[in-house]
């Protein structure tokens, strides 16, 4: 896999699980106990690769889907 390449993949699935559960940045971040800039900087492909598999974890559980699932490559 090209170096980098995890981040695009869980960054597309974050935002792609956040939208299919009606969310905006701004409620999801709420719901995740961080600041609306940190979504905006998972979700963003301009930003440092920056997030941990914690904040991924919690995201997975806010989202209601499986943590394995933010690893699978849709494209």
């Amino acid at each position: 896999m090209e170096s980098g390449r995890i981040y695009e993949i869980v960054r597309k699935n974050v935002i792609f699980y956040r939208k299919k559960n009606g969310l905006t940045q701004e409620k999801f971040s709420e719901l995740l106990g961080v600041t609306h800039d940190f979504v905006r900087q998972v979700e963003s492909k301009k930003v440092n690769k920056n997030f941990s598999l914690l904040n991924i974890e919690k995201a997975a559980s806010v989202l209601n889907v499986e943590l394995y699932q933010f690893f699978i490559d849709r494209d």
